[in-house]
């Protein structure tokens, strides 16, 4: 794997698993000194373990991102430790669905808390740590469910689609401190997370509609993440990039 990221220094929310987890170690496998976050240590220890026995530069920090104070500290934390911050990956998610009239207070408030408030609170707290001359990057992960969207899926779409505004205000905004902000939009990827939402017949009708033959993975996603974290996208900004083996565009 190349060095593109080599000392550069990288916080990824909701790090203990799937996308997370995997942009962890990509990151780490291409130079970066990477913030392993997650709400327990029994899910940052593993993989800052991993990271370190591979070779990689990473440390953990426990901490529950949902509120404004979680995210400062994490990024604080980040920036104290590399003396330097650079990239933020804001892939950390609470996710329930429910049909409309089964929507309950507690479920909007905690969604909103952990995928939508927590981005704009990272973005204050990225600002006043990255270099204005060296800028950075900002990578925030969405979902196809923000452009199409299924029944029970009310909540969750709007959030993702709320993340997409965000992505392109925060890119015009932020673009004369050279720091880019984009997003990701994966499709259906078989993680532990999603796999409460998943079955062998929902899996082979998303097959038999996407052109490329197959689901989407941890490893296709965190490569794009890395991609946008990188110079080779330097020129890039307030992006949506959907990573979904053409599902979205093509199933009309």
């Amino acid at each position: 794997m190349n060095q593109d990221l080599l000392g550069r220094v990288a916080l990824v929310t909701g790090a203990g698993a799937g996308i997370g987890r995997e942009t962890a170690l990509q990151m780490a496998g291409r130079g970066a000194i990477v913030c392993v976050n997650d709400l327990k240590d029994e899910l940052v220890a593993p993989v800052v373990e991993t990271i370190r026995s591979q070779g990689g530069q990473a440390f953990g920090v426990t901490q529950n991102i949902a509120s404004r104070e979680g995210i400062r500290d994490a990024i604080q934390r980040s920036f104290q430790h590399g003396k330097r911050f650079d990239i933020l990956v804001n892939n950390a998610a609470w996710v329930r669905y429910q049909a409309i009239p089964e929507i309950l207070p507690e479920t909007i408030d905690r969604m909103l808390d952990v995928g939508f408030k927590s981005v704009i609170w990272s973005l204050q707290e990225a600002v006043a740590v990255m270099d204005p001359d060296r800028g950075g990057s900002i990578i925030n992960v969405a979902s196809v469910a923000a452009l199409r969207s299924a029944a029970s899926s009310v909540v969750y779409s709007g959030i993702k689609a709320g993340i997409l505004g965000i992505t392109r205000a925060a890119a015009a905004e932020l673009g004369a401190r050279h720091i880019r902000v984009n997003a990701v939009c994966p499709s259906a990827i078989p993680t532990e997370g999603t796999q409460r939402n998943r079955n062998a017949e929902r899996d082979a009708n998303r097959i038999a509609r996407t052109p490329l033959g197959r689901l989407g993975t941890v490893e296709d996603i965190a490569r794009t993440i890395c991609f946008l974290a990188s110079d080779e996208s330097g020129f890039i900004t307030a992006q949506a990039l959907t990573v979904d083996g053409g599902l979205t565009v093509t199933n009309i």
